[in-house]
Formats: C-alpha cells, sequence, structure tokens
C-alpha cells in the first residue's frame, strides 16, 4: 500500500503549482500513515461471524471472518486482509461475551513478541459447552513491561472502555476514573474513532489534546501516530494562552492563585472591558461635499445602547458602530432626496469625524494592558470588583510594585489566562471540532473557561480523578467543572476497574481516600499480584533508596524513583556517586536506560514498571495543605505496573500508618 502512495505521479493530474503543493502534502501525510512501527504487528484479533454482516439471517447466510488491526489493509487487488478496528464490523471484538456473542462464533486473540507471531488464544462465544475464561494473552499483554512512550492499547480495550471509545462526536463526556484504569488511553483512542467516523469534518475543524505539561505529553505523543493519526495537536493549558511579548516570569502565592483562578474573576475582566465604553454627549456632525448631515446625541445614544445590549464582543461591536452611524446618516440623505448606496455608507463610516466619534466612545481595548491595570490600579480594580471580590480578595490580587510597561511585568501563569479571558471579550477565540482535556482535576474555573472557549462550537473528552487533585484550586465536583467549561450537558462515566496498578498496591493508596475525596468509589484491580508491595522504615534512607533502585534494576522495565521536589538534588546526587545514571520525566526509556527520577510534582500521568517511593511525610510536606499533599502522595503511590517500594525514616502520614 505505501509503495503504491510513493509510485504516484502527480505531473499532470494538478492544474497548478499551488494544487501539485497541497497534493504532495497529502499524499507525504499517506506515507507517513503508512509507515511500518518496529514490534507492532498489523493484526492483533480475528473474529468469525456466524453470518455473513448485514445478511439477512433468515435466509442462512453463509458466515464470514474477518482479522481486526490497528489500521486497515487491502491486497492488490483493494480487498480487505485487515479490518481496521474502529469499524463497526470490528466492535463485537471488544464487546462480545458468552452472555451477548453478537453472532460471532470465534473469537481468536493473537500474541506476539518482538512483532513475530508467537501464540494465539480462542473463544468460542456461541458454544454452550466452553465456560468463559480469563484471557492469559490479554493479561500478559496488559502486563507486558513499561519501556519508552506510551503505548496504544488498542489489542484490550475493554467493553465499558470501549463505549466511552465509540460515543458520538455531537456529545461531550466527562472520564472520571482512578489510578490505572485506562483513562488517558480511552481518551487518546477516542480522538482516533472520532477521526476515522467523522474524518472530513474534524480536518476541517481540528482536534486538540490538551496535557497537564510538556513530560506528559511527550510521554503519550506517539499512541496517535501508532494508529495512523498525524494531524492531531498537543498542548498544555499555557500553551494555549501564552501570547506573544508575554513571558511568564512570575509566580504567585497559593492565595493569590486560587482568587486569580477563581470564575468570579470573568465577571470583574467583562466590567472592566465594558467600562471603556462612554455615552456620547454631543451631536456628530458629517460633511459630505457641500451637504452637512447631522446626527443627534439622542440617536447616537440609541446605536450605542442598542449595541451594548446585543452582548455581542467588544470588539465586534466597535467595529458595527461606525456602519450603524453611516446607516443613520443614510438615513437623512435619503429623506433629502438623494439616492446614496452602500458604498457611500462605507465612505460615511470611514468619515474622519465618524472615527474620531468611534474612538472617543466605543476605543480600542488591550487586553493585556487591561490586566495590567487591574492588578496595578487599587482604584481601577476597586470600582469593577465592587460587589463581587471582598477587599481581602482584591489586596491580594494586587502587585506589590506596579510595572511600567505589558513587557516588563513579571506575569504569573494565572495571569495569562485573565488576558486570555479579557482576549475572548474583545474578539472571539477560534473554536475546535473537538478538544481532550486530561488531568482535569487539577484546572482552576478560569483555566476550564479557557479550554471551552476552544470548543464552543465542538464536543469535548474530559479525563481526571478527583482523588488526584493537587492544585489549591483543584475541582470539588464534575458538575461544577464542567459548568465552567460550558458543557454542563456532558455524560459523565466512571471507570472502577484498574488495569495497570496492582491489587496490593491499589489498595494501600485507597487508604487516603477517606481524607482526600470522600465519597468517591474505589478502584478495583484486576491484577494480583503478591510482594508488589514493599512498605519499610529505614536508618540510612539515601543508602535504602539507592539499594532499592538497584534491586528493581535486575528486572526487566522501568524503573521511577518518585521523591519530594526538595529531596530530588540530594537523591540525584547519590544515584551519580552510585554509578547509575538516571533520566529526567519526558526523557524516553530505554533498554540500556530505564532508571527516571521523578519530582513528585511531575509524577501524574506517567506510569513505571517499578517503582521506588522515598519519604512519603516530605511528599505531602511540600504541599500548602494537608489534603493537597495527600493527594500528591495518593498519585505517587499509584505510579507503578509491577512494584512498588515505599521508604521512610519521619513516620508515614497517619492515613497510611
Amino acid at each position: 500500500m505505501r509503495a503504491d502512495v510513493e509510485a504516484l505521479d502527480i505531473r499532470d493530474v494538478t492544474a497548478n503549482w499551488v494544487n501539485a503543493i497541497v497534493l504532495q502534502a497529502q499524499i507525504d501525510d499517506r506515507i507517513k500513515a503508512l509507515a511500518d512501527l518496529a514490534h507492532t504487528p498489523l493484526f492483533f484479533g480475528r473474529l468469525d461471524y456466524l453470518h455473513a454482516p448485514g445478511a439477512d439471517l433468515a435466509e442462512g447466510a453463509a458466515g464470514e471472518q474477518f482479522y481486526i488491526g490497528r489500521r486497515h489493509v487491502h491486497d492488490a487487488d483493494g480487498d480487505p486482509m485487515v479490518i481496521d478496528w474502529r469499524a463497526p464490523v470490528s466492535q463485537p471484538f471488544y464487546r462480545a461475551s458468552k452472555a451477548d456473542p453478537q453472532d460471532i462464533g470465534l473469537r481468536r486473540r493473537f500474541g506476539y513478541t518482538g512483532g513475530d507471531l508467537t501464540a494465539y488464544e480462542d473463544e468460542h462465544l456461541s458454544d454452550p459447552a466452553e465456560t468463559a475464561a480469563v484471557s492469559k494473552l490479554l493479561q500478559q499483554e496488559i502486563e507486558r513491561p513499561r519501556v519508552g512512550p506510551m503505548r496504544d492499547i488498542v489489542a484490550t480495550i475493554q467493553p465499558e472502555q470501549d463505549e466511552i471509545v465509540r460515543s458520538g462526536l455531537s456529545g461531550s463526556v466527562c472520564v472520571q476514573g482512578g489510578p490505572g484504569t485506562g483513562k488517558t488511553a480511552v481518551g487518546l483512542h477516542r480522538v482516533a474513532y472520532l477521526l476515522y467516523a467523522h474524518r472530513e469534518r474534524l480536518a476541517r475543524t481540528g482536534t486538540l489534546v490538551i496535557g497537564p505539561n510538556r513530560s506528559f505529553l511527550h510521554y503519550i505523543e506517539q499512541v496517535l501516530p501508532a494508529l495512523g493519526e498525524l494531524e492531531v495537536q498537543q498542548a498544555t493549558v499555557d500553551d494555549l494562552v501564552a501570547r506573544d511579548g508575554l513571558e511568564v516570569r512570575g509566580t504567585d502565592a497559593a492565595e493569590t492563585a486560587v482568587v486569580k483562578g477563581d470564575a468570579r474573576m470573568a465577571e470583574v475582566l467583562r466590567r472592566a472591558v465594558r467600562a471603556h465604553v462612554t455615552q456620547p454627549a454631543e451631536p456628530l456632525m458629517v460633511v459630505r461635499g457641500s451637504r452637512r448631515w447631522r446626527v443627534p446625541a439622542y440617536e447616537l445614544e440609541e446605536i450605542v445602547t442598542e449595541l451594548q445590549n446585543r452582548d455581542i464582543r467588544y470588539g465586534a461591536a466597535r467595529e458595527a458602530l461606525p456602519q450603524r452611524i453611516a446607516h443613520a446618516v443614510l438615513v437623512r440623505m435619503e429623506q433629502a432626496g438623494e439616492a446614496p448606496d452602500d458604498r457611500v455608507q462605507d465612505a460615511v463610516a470611514r468619515n474622519a469625524a465618524v472615527k474620531a466619534a468611534v474612538k472617543a466612545i466605543w476605543p480600542a481595548v488591550e487586553p493585556a494592558k487591561l490586566v495590567l491595570r487591574l492588578l496595578s490600579d487599587p482604584e481601577f480594580l476597586a470600582v469593577h470588583a465592587e460587589g463581587v471580590l471582598t477587599d481581602e480578595e482584591q489586596k491580594l490580587l494586587l502587585w506589590p510594585k506596579p510595572f511600567r510597561s505589558v513587557r516588563s511585568a513579571k506575569w504569573s501563569a494565572a495571569d495569562l489566562v485573565l488576558v486570555d479571558e479579557a482576549s475572548d471579550l474583545v474578539e472571539r477565540t477560534h473554536s475546535l471540532g473537538h478538544v481532550v482535556l486530561d488531568e482535569a482535576q487539577d484546572l482552576s474555573p478560569m483555566q476550564y473557561r479557557a479550554v471551552g472557549r476552544r470548543c464552543t462550537t465542538g464536543s469535548a473528552t474530559v479525563l481526571g480523578d478527583l482523588a488526584q487533585g493537587t492544585t489549591p484550586w483543584a475541582t470539588r465536583s464534575w458538575e461544577e467543572a464542567l459548568a465552567h467549561l460550558g458543557k454542563p450537558e456532558a455524560v459523565l462515566e466512571e471507570l472502577t476497574a484498574g488495569f495497570r496498578v496492582p491489587r496490593e498496591v491499589i489498595a494501600y493508596a485507597s487508604r487516603l481516600l477517606p481524607s482526600i475525596a470522600p465519597g468517591l468509589a474505589e478502584v478495583s484491580s484486576v491484577r494480583e499480584t503478591p510482594g508488589s508491595l514493599a512498605v519499610s522504615s529505614s536508618e540510612d534512607l539515601v543508602a535504602d533508596v539507592i539499594g532499592a533502585c538497584r534491586s528493581f534494576l535486575a528486572y526487566e522495565g522501568s524503573i521511577g524513583l518518585i521523591a519530594a521536589d526538595a529531596r530530588i538534588p540530594v537523591l540525584g546526587e547519590a544515584l551519580l556517586a552510585a554509578g547509575l545514571p538516571y533520566l529526567s520525566p519526558g526523557e524516553e526509556t530505554t533498554a540500556e536506560s530505564r532508571l527516571t527520577l521523578v519530582p513528585a510534582s511531575l509524577a501524574k500521568g506517567l506510569e513505571y514498571d517499578y517503582v521506588v517511593l522515598d519519604e512519603p511525610a516530605a511528599i505531602v510536606d511540600g504541599e500548602p495543605d494537608e489534603r493537597t499533599g495527600l493527594r500528591r502522595l495518593y498519585v505517587c503511590l499509584t505510579r507503578a505496573v509491577s512494584g512498588l517500594t515505599a521508604l521512610h525514616a519521619a513516620p508515614l502520614p497517619a492515613a497510611l500508618a
């Protein structure tokens, strides 16, 4: 298939050089999508239908056999050899069961090692004599060592996951999933499915995956290309709100960041933007040739009031104002017996007097300058925050030392979210067809609004775990979060079956749930791995941590040493002194380099075969409050796929003791 595309000659089929460039770009993308993936088979399953799909069963239609794979593969005659996993005919591979065979006589799973076929496993779903059994190949694939970036789960998607993956484009979905339930993988596979089912629409409107940080995005970036999807953008929330000339050089105290992230800031900004409009006090005189046309002040006031009441974007109203004034002039021209046309109206709208009036009545607003003034000018802030923010909250917002200009200001990440909100009040933000928001529980209401602006005309897939919220402004409930996102109608799904974290490890971490997320369902892991958890006190903590890392390096797979951010320098020096080179989060693990030193603040979303957890109490103490600290610890405890060793010199948090 790739050779056929590479052999295409487009010299005689393009009308001009522009068409040639566009067509060649499409061919290049097709070649990339058909690239061979090392150690990745083209098919992983087979379905034997008792009857041909879509056939009339009453006529006794013969059965049909399909191989299921990551992408569609056809032979030289164009006949299908492998069916794309996203096709409707592939769905029973994920959903059929002994209780509901879905007209499947045989489901076969193939096992591969290094790209070579090494095993297969059959389920005769319509045979009442065969009892249902847990798939060993499925279990082996789930437990395969994690070396390198995140991989797809296309061969192991479970029925409850498949329902979310195949839900329609028109509706938004929120997935609450504890550690190891596969929510991130489900979100990415949902994107791949939507691109398959709605390719033309999403090619026009675009898709975006939003992650918590660059390390996380680097970890997941190969999943969609492995499924043949190359056009999906990836970004963090900070990337979304970034502005040319505005550099994040400052940080906020936790209490200040909470106020800046509060949804009430949207009303403060709206008031500040609208306050720039002033009602005209004098009539407007427009001179054209030898004639003078007068628009009285009361009529100008009516025009301005009407535009304000329409509640359209500030910039759109400002652009409409000169045309509305020009129309009022044209009405007078017609009453005087003239017959002006659209060209005359445009000329009047560009008249110097009209321009001056618009500038005075509805001046241009620069969002960054507006936010700069709000954070620098106590009186300006007080006027627009009256009745919205308390005096104490207003004091928290103000910079200790005002900055002279937009470029010299030490903007924080939360400040740029405010600038983004103000920008949308002036000019509408471009909306995409679908947005996936991962680790959503950590966003502030204002960040939710920033993401929501990117999918006002599209849909969203929201992924997260309330128990893993590790910011002072972390989400309290998904209903509240979805309201800020602008998707209150989104369907809430909950994944409670764990496939990654061993049962012993997740049960230990779940002791924290009553303290960090009361009422949240505990994850029930399908993986029982005796000996996967070890918790020990230590008199020489650093030495014991190094020893634990050495022990895990004797096994196959990746190792993560997770510690409080403040302890990273000490542990880094100790690892190097012990002759153990290490990677930083985001750097790809290889067979030769499998140990990563992970600050607790960056552990979210990552996974390792084995985890050494250094000093749990230090992780808790590194956060502004105990609940946030315990949530951070919950995240760190649940990064292991095969084994966790937790070492401590200080007493363990009470919830774990």
